[in-house]
């Protein structure tokens, strides 16, 4: 299969997805300048984030899956916990650029105009990297997410950053968000299944390492069964959907759709579930 679409596995739902499985060049070639752009923001003052950016923009399907499939809707508000640069918010504008200039895809869901972002991080730099950019609908904010105030949100972003805390530090900040998410609010989590041994083990020491080499130390990691996951979200009130959801290479990576109900809204198809 190309790259952006994994096999469904036995038992995930497929409901409210769009456009799997079938070439569509006309969104290749909106994605393509919506990376572009993001990369672009933050040439002016550091080449590297900018290299970087583009890399990860290219190679990692969740921040297209996101897009494609609705999950950040129009006007939200989001919490990106572990922002790291800020290249979540960068696409985001990007995307309501595109949306704005006639140039979003036709299959797409809804695109997020109008969304704003906070985001959270603990390295310095890489808030000032998100800073740089100069985005009047993002802030972003040094802090650690367990002790970080949380603000009232509508969804919340964890790519790749729980499994740096203890597992008791992972529910006490998901309890914290489940109480600043708003009715019907969603919490994107990215995250390994230790169940996959091997690949989960392959997807780890890729982490370690980058942590060192970025300044943070050669610790340990703290992942989850998927089911352990799905366990923990249930039990905080939401209604959990999860696919594959990696880059290129053969990890054990997971996106969990945990969404809040919404009093006097009937239940919504499971965006996000299914092939990633």
């Amino acid at each position: 299969m190309s790259d952006g679409l994994d096999l469904q596995a036995p038992g995930e739902a497929s409901s409210g997805l769009r456009s799997l499985g079938r070439a569509d060049p006309r969104a290749d070639a909106a994605w393509r300048s919506m990376v572009a752009a993001a990369s672009q923001a933050y040439r002016r003052t550091d080449g590297h984030a900018s290299r970087f950016a583009r890399s990860k923009l290219r190679r990692d399907r969740v921040f297209r899956h996101v897009l494609e499939q609705g999950l950040i809707e129009p006007g939200a508000t989001v919490l990106d916990i572990g922002c790291g640069q800020g290249l979540l918010a960068s696409l985001l504008r990007a995307a309501g650029d595109a949306a704005r200039s006639g140039r979003w895809p036709a299959t797409w869901a809804a695109p997020p105009v109008g969304a704003t972002l906070i985001g959270f991080d603990v390295r310095s730099r890489d808030i000032a990297r998100a800073a740089s950019m100069m985005d009047p609908a993002a802030t972003f904010i040094l802090d650690d997410m367990r002790g970080a105030s949380f603000p009232g949100c509508d969804v919340a972003v964890f790519f790749d950053t729980l499994h740096y805390i203890a597992i008791d530090e992972q529910d006490e900040v998901l309890r914290r968000v489940r109480g600043a998410l708003r009715p019907g609010g969603v919490v994107l989590l990215r995250v390994g299944d230790t169940s996959a041994s091997l690949r989960y083990r392959l997807g780890v020491e890729i982490d370690r390492v980058t942590r060192w080499l970025l300044g943070g130390g050669y610790a340990s990691l703290h992942g989850r069964t998927l089911p352990a996951w799905t366990a923990s979200l249930s039990g905080l009130g939401f209604d959990v959907h999860s696919c594959p959801m990696n880059g290129r290479p053969p990890f054990a990576n997971r996106l969990l759709v945990a969404r809040l109900p919404h009093p006097g809204r009937a239940p919504s198809p499971a965006n996000g579930s299914g092939p990633g």
